[in-house]
C-alpha cells in the first residue's frame, strides 16, 4: 500500500530555516517524480517544488527560488524540502506527492493531476 507521511512542521519566526520530510512506503521514492505542495489559508493549492525519478532534475515556484531545496535519501526512501528564509507568506500546509514510474526519467512535474498519491500534509506557520 502506497503512503506518504509528512512531517517537520511547526511554527517558527520569519527568517527561520525549516526542514520537512516525506515517509514514503509500499514504494521507491527513486523509481518515482516527486513533488511538493502547498495550500495557505483561503487559498488555493499551490506548486511549490519537484524533483524528478533521476534525481538529477529540480524546479521551484518562483516564491521560493533560492531559499526552498528539494532532495531524496533513497537509503531512507524520503524526500526532502529544505526551506530558509522562511517568510509569512509561506505559511501553509504542506504535501508531498509522488507520481510513480513516470516514462521520462529526467522530467519534473509542476501540476496537481500529474500525481497520484498524496500525503496529509504538515504545518507550516511563519509568524513575522
Amino acid at each position: 500500500q502506497v503512503q506518504l507521511v509528512e512531517s517537520g512542521g511547526g511554527l517558527v519566526q520569519a527568517g527561520d530555516p525549516l526542514r520537512l520530510s516525506c515517509a514514503a512506503s509500499g514504494f521507491i521514492v527513486s523509481s518515482s517524480a516527486m513533488g511538493w505542495f502547498r495550500q495557505g489559508p483561503g487559498k488555493e493549492r499551490e506548486f511549490v517544488a519537484a524533483i524528478s525519478k533521476s534525481g538529477g532534475s529540480s524546479d521551484y515556484a518562483d516564491s521560493v527560488k533560492g531559499r526552498f531545496t528539494i532532495s531524496r535519501d533513497s537509503a531512507k526512501n524520503t524526500v526532502s524540502l529544505q526551506m530558509n528564509g522562511l517568510k509569512a507568506e509561506d505559511t501553509a500546509d504542506y504535501y508531498c506527492a509522488a507520481k510513480l514510474f513516470p516514462i521520462d526519467t529526467w522530467s519534473v512535474f509542476k501540476t496537481e493531476g500529474a500525481y497520484y498519491y498524496w500525503g496529509r500534509g504538515t504545518q507550516v506557520t511563519v509568524s513575522s
